[in-house]
């Protein structure tokens, strides 16, 4: 697993670690089950302080995508599919709600937009 991590960014490093965490689960390249890297080994292959990576696991554990054994390690949930489906439906609310006030800014009436995503929605189905 390789996470990048920009120091002069805005978002906090233990930010960034979750989110790409996260973003390898929900696209399936990190599956249920798998183990993580150790915090010791995570913090020393990103050259950053072991409290950082805590805070990120900490984070992720809490929102249910990983599970942390004491003495064998943290692992990706299995649990919770159904969490996962709704953090990638969070995610495209967020694209439909900026679409959204595009369209309104531009004078598009809901119809022409619900046609033009049936037409994108069909056109990629192809």
């Amino acid at each position: 697993m390789e996470l990048l991590i920009n120091n002069h960014a805005s978002k906090p490093i233990y930010e960034q670690i979750s989110s790409q965490i996260k973003a390898l689960i929900m696209s399936g390249e990190l599956k249920a089950g798998e183990s993580l890297p150790s915090i010791r080994a995570m913090a020393k292959s990103l050259h950053i302080s072991v409290l950082t990576v805590q805070k990120a696991y900490d984070r992720l554990q809490a929102d249910g995508f990983i599970e942390t054994s004491a003495g064998k390690g943290c692992f990706v949930s299995a649990q919770n599919q159904d969490f996962y489906l709704e953090e990638q439906q969070k995610r495209i609310e967020a694209h439909f709600a900026e679409a959204i006030e595009t369209a309104r800014s531009c004078g598009i009436t809901l119809d022409k937009l619900t046609g033009l995503l049936k037409l994108l929605y069909e056109e990629n189905e192809l």
